[in-house]
């Protein structure tokens, strides 16, 4: 690898002092030699744009079904010989906050019976990981134990019970893993997506069965992008972000700086345990102002936008008109996608 070549003017006065005779080649050999010194050469930066196992670049291939069922045997961490336990779930790779159990007060062999749902991008690598945690209401809370389970072990479909015996850490090595730390059992079902749920074509949630009755599939994950926006103004600067709301749960995009057409291109996942035939998702973008001003946020436009079509037709593509909104418009493709 080469060094780089320097070259740079110096002005003043309106005049170039680099055509001085003889004091151009002194300060470039002068400078070079500096920046040189700052460097080993080659010099390597690396930017982990993205995790290799990650599988951010990944689309989703199913749904995990996850229901937490008891624990047995746990450890006692209280004073009166007592723990106060929960369960924190996460699927490896993902970047998303970890989903929880309630907690189960001064119980050793707790039983909570509840689900949970995770969006699977590679079932061959990602695994489950389950911690159990005794809940403090001061201090850090103590961990009781830990396991994981890899999704390659489960079969499409099918619920596999797993009894795992709760370790320190996954360190083979650990000479913790030899005390007893009790058992956690889980419900497991992996259900994968329908390979022409990816089609760009019409489809539909409708499907066949044996006897040719029609019926309406069940589970399935909603995608909801928001692409861009136009003409979007607000009172003083604009910054806008957009907001998704849908069944209770919301959900933002990052914020554009001083921007009244913001392109944000995200995608956000909704799992579902049947059609939402009935349903709307609420889109309203908002102008995120100054820690200063009375009011931190200011709406400039929203649209309500029916999921029927979408159930039906398996994705919409549409830019929709901002509702109190002089001009505003907003760029939304939604798909249906079925297990």
């Amino acid at each position: 690898m080469e060094k780089p070549k320097v070259d740079f003017g110096f002005k003043l006065l309106n005049g170039d002092l680099m055509a001085i005779p003889g004091l151009h080649h002194f300060v470039q050999d002068m400078v070079a030699k500096q920046i040189a010194n700052m460097y080993h050469w080659p010099r390597v930066l690396e930017l982990p744009i993205l995790e290799v196992s990650s599988g951010a670049t990944k689309r989703p291939v199913g749904i995990l079904n996850v229901k937490v069922v008891r624990a047995m045997n746990l450890l006692k961490m209280d004073l009166l010989g007592k723990s106060d336990p929960y369960v924190k779930l996460k699927l490896s790779g993902e970047r998303l906050r970890s989903k929880r159990t309630s907690i189960k007060m001064c119980n050793l062999n707790p039983e909570w019976n509840e689900n949970f749902k995770f969006v699977v991008k590679d079932p061959k690598t990602q695994v489950l990981e389950l911690h159990v945690f005794d809940w403090e209401k001061v201090k850090l809370h103590d961990k009781l134990g830990m396991q994981v389970v890899p999704l390659r072990s489960l079969t499409p479909h099918e619920t596999t019970t797993f009894t795992l015996d709760l370790l320190k850490s996954l360190n083979p090595n650990d000479a913790h893993n030899k005390k007893s730390r009790g058992k956690l059992v889980v419900e497991l079902t992996f259900d994968p997506f329908k390979e022409d749920n990816w089609s760009m074509g019409r489809q539909s949630c409708v499907q066949t069965g044996e006897d040719g009755d029609e019926f309406a599939s069940t589970g399935g994950m909603l995608l909801v992008t928001i692409e861009s926006a136009q003409d979007v103004e607000g009172k003083k600067k604009t910054n806008p972000y957009a907001e998704i709301v849908f069944k209770g749960e919301k959900k933002e995009t990052k914020v554009i700086k001083k921007s009244r057409d913001p392109r944000w291109d995200e995608e956000f996942q909704f799992t579902l345990d049947e059609p939402p035939m009935e349903d709307k998702i609420h889109i309203e973008v908002m102008n995120k102002r100054s820690r200063i001003s009375l009011h931190t946020k200011e709406s400039l436009g929203h649209v309500d936008i029916s999921l029927a079509d979408v159930v039906n037709n398996g994705r919409i593509n549409e830019t929709y008109h901002l509702i109190n909104s002089k001009n505003g418009m907003i760029h939304v493709e939604i798909k249906w996608i079925t297990t």
